[in-house]
């Protein structure tokens, strides 16, 4: 007969394998009695693989609740005894590694504010050394992908074989739709970097509110996200942190069944040969749309011999908001987002910018 620690470890692995997955739970552990009962309706949806709670909570400001602290994790590892679910909570020190370990917390996780901070990712780091347990890595609250990647690299040269990635957003400024703004392509161009490697959206994080949860989750699984970290509370409205963004467990289950699950691929000819058929005209027009920026940045280039020769400035503000306007007008007129447009826009006159700036001090 298997052991129980051997039953425990194939189930740790069936969850960290399984795609989609889904980790819920309390953004804090608070009573013994909230953690085993949010985690015995979770398990009774049958939806959820994982289960979270936060034991240690970094906050912004002084005062504010910080976590329970390591008292709660006798309560944890209760609800995975009660619910056979694997558990996972974030750690920010090696302190909160040996305490999470003692306990048989199953997966951990570097949250945000420690990811930010290479010394910080370091002691987690070294604290893992010798162990053999699965550990994810949310993007740092800033966006800076080298910090996130830097992260990776030193929990995997601390011999840590199966580490995953988390996607909450990024700290934005005059960001007002989401609690930290998703900026989808740092998360796209960290799955690039990271091929294989697994990453999980925290649309709870990015969302900062419980009304947007369900499009936000649909979009990162439309992105081919690997699974989803969701916050849930036996009565959100009076959870004692982030309580505008966590819902039920039977809320939940609704959401994850409304979900449209997508497929990486499927094994039919005609469905490949359509999409090979237009991806080649794509690379036709990519390659067209080169030529013609190239020839653009060749223009500019002229433009700023003659600024230079005539010893005028580069940047002509009243020349730039003419064309801007004029990119915007036409936007929707084709089909464009004008966030797209100024997106495009923006980078195609900072390239022209370096450009005229190189003739100007050549």
């Amino acid at each position: 007969m298997e052991s129980t620690e051997t039953t425990q470890q194939s189930a740790v692995q069936a969850a960290w394998n399984k795609r989609p997955l889904i980790i819920s739970g309390p953004c804090s552990a608070e009573t013994e009695e909230q953690v085993i009962e949010t985690a015995e309706r979770l398990a009774k949806t049958g939806k959820v693989d994982m289960l979270r709670a936060g034991i240690w909570k970094p906050r912004t400001k002084p005062g504010m609740f910080e976590g329970i602290g390591a008292k709660g994790l006798p309560w944890l590892q209760k609800a995975k005894k009660l619910t056979g679910l694997p558990t996972t909570v974030e750690v920010a020190t090696g302190k909160q590694v040996e305490d999470a370990l003692t306990f048989d917390v199953d997966v951990l996780w570097v949250g945000a504010r420690t990811t930010v901070n290479p010394f910080s990712v370091q002691e987690v780091a070294d604290a893992l050394r010798g162990v053999d347990v699965p550990v994810l890595i949310k993007n740092p609250i800033n966006p800076d992908l080298e910090l996130w990647q830097g992260a990776v690299e030193r929990v995997s040269r601390a011999g840590i074989k199966q580490i995953g990635l988390i996607h909450r957003g990024f700290s934005s400024y005059g960001n007002t739709e989401f609690r930290n703004a998703p900026m989808w392509h740092l998360a796209i161009e960290m799955k690039r970097r990271m091929p294989g490697m697994p990453i999980i959206n925290d649309p709870s994080h990015i969302c900062g509110r419980r009304d947007i949860l369900q499009a936000t989750s649909q979009k990162a699984i439309d992105l081919d996200f690997d699974g989803l970290m969701i916050e849930s509370h036996i009565d959100p409205d009076n959870a004692w942190s982030d309580a505008k963004q966590q819902i039920t467990p039977e809320r939940l289950a609704e959401m994850l069944s409304a979900i449209s699950w997508r497929k990486e691929d499927v094994p039919s000819e005609s469905y490949h040969a359509a999409l090979d058929k237009l991806r080649e005209q794509i690379n036709h027009i990519d390659d067209e749309l080169m030529q013609l920026i190239s020839q653009r940045m060749s223009i500019a280039e002229k433009i700023g011999e003659y600024k230079r020769n005539n010893n005028v400035t580069i940047l002509q503000a009243t020349r730039w908001n003419e064309v801007l306007d004029k990119a915007l007008l036409k936007a929707g007129k084709v089909g464009l987002s004008e966030e797209f447009i100024a997106r495009y826009m923006d980078a195609i006159h900072m390239e022209s910018i370096n450009r005229q700036n190189k003739i100007m001090n050549d």
